[in-house]
């Protein structure tokens, strides 16, 4: 049988385009490792926007003012960056890169429960080649309008350029809506917004449309419109030793999710599609949005296995301890 030069073109350009799509589809980024000896206590995570497969970490307090860049696909530090011009930093917690090409440094943590009267957000360029580097980083003050709290969570809006911070508090914390832009010539004013759960990082969807949440044993997607949270969506967050990093990859199809801890893993879990979340069924006790029966589930599971894991940590512990009075 013949077939016409045009089929034949329609049908060579058709199984050119699966293949880029299957290419593609394994190009994108996946379950990694961070294998920088640097990187001990990863706190924050943020996918680059100038470089595909990058994504940018730092550590908890006591390292310093460093950013790292991870290539995702073999786990090694690609560049760090040392930040200029901000002090020593005192309790960094979250990373975000804005649609403006910076990235944001959250110096936000407060283990001591609200004791400092501020705290700080770094913000530099993104930088266009990957290698080792000091920059001149600007920093903002900041303040909550009711007053000093913990946080680990900052996100960036992708369309707006608005900064929200979201606090960690056992019950249940706060989501703070920073200025319309931060200023240098005085303190930013974060004001609450919204209530949500403990929380120990966040990140905004590629679009704008979604806001997800993590804490230690679970993780939700929100719908986010006109700077509100609205109906909430569980995600089945894998467990880990210390649940402490979010992202998105940057085709908005997944989480990424990451540890404290040498030798971290970073794990990717798909989020579902946008409109075939489940509609709003009342309102969330969780804070924030509605939610639906099913809604919870990954929420409810994570939490079982992380009791399981205390309980049984517990019980090695305690035959432990009388192996050693027996001896």
């Amino acid at each position: 049988m013949r077939f016409p030069m045009r089929s034949l073109l329609s049908v060579a350009t058709a199984a050119g385009l699966v293949v880029l799509g299957a290419a593609g589809a394994a190009a994108a980024d996946g379950d990694f490792t961070i294998k920088d000896p640097r990187v001990k206590e990863s706190s924050g995570l943020a996918a680059s926007r100038a470089h595909p497969g990058i994504y940018w970490t730092h550590n908890d307090s006591d390292d310093g003012p460093y950013v790292y860049a991870i290539d995702s696909k073999t786990g090694e530090t690609v560049a760090r960056i040392t930040m200029t011009g901000v002090g020593r930093p005192r309790d960094v917690e979250a990373i975000s890169v804005g649609s403006d090409g910076n990235v944001y440094v959250g110096d936000i943590g407060d283990n001591l429960g609200g004791t400092w009267k501020n705290v700080w957000i770094y913000k530099f360029p993104e930088p266009a080649r990957l290698k080792d580097a000091t920059v001149k980083a600007t920093q903002y003050v900041v303040k909550y309008a009711d007053g000093p709290r913990n946080a680990e969570a900052m996100m960036v809006h992708p369309k707006t350029g608005r900064l929200y911070i979201a606090s960690k508090k056992e019950g249940g914390g706060g989501l703070y809506e920073g200025p319309e832009r931060l200023s240098t010539g005085g303190t930013n004013v974060f004001r609450r917004v919204g209530d949500v759960p403990w929380v120990t990082d966040g990140a905004f969807s590629p679009d704008g449309g979604k806001l997800a949440l993590r804490g230690y044993f679970w993780a939700a997607e929100y719908d986010w419109k006109s700077g509100k949270l609205g109906a909430r969506h569980g995600v089945d967050a894998p467990l880990m030793r210390q649940a402490e990093s979010v992202t998105y990859t940057p085709d908005g199809k997944a989480l990424l999710f990451g540890s404290e801890g040498a030798q971290s893993p970073v794990v990717r879990v798909p989020v579902a599609a946008a409109g075939k979340s489940p509609s709003e069924k009342g309102s969330s006790p969780s804070g924030g949005g509605a939610s639906s029966g099913s809604d919870s589930g990954g929420d409810n599971r994570n939490l079982v296995y992380g009791v399981i894991v205390i309980v049984g940590a517990g019980a090695v512990w305690v035959g432990l301890k009388r192996k050693f009075r027996r001896g």
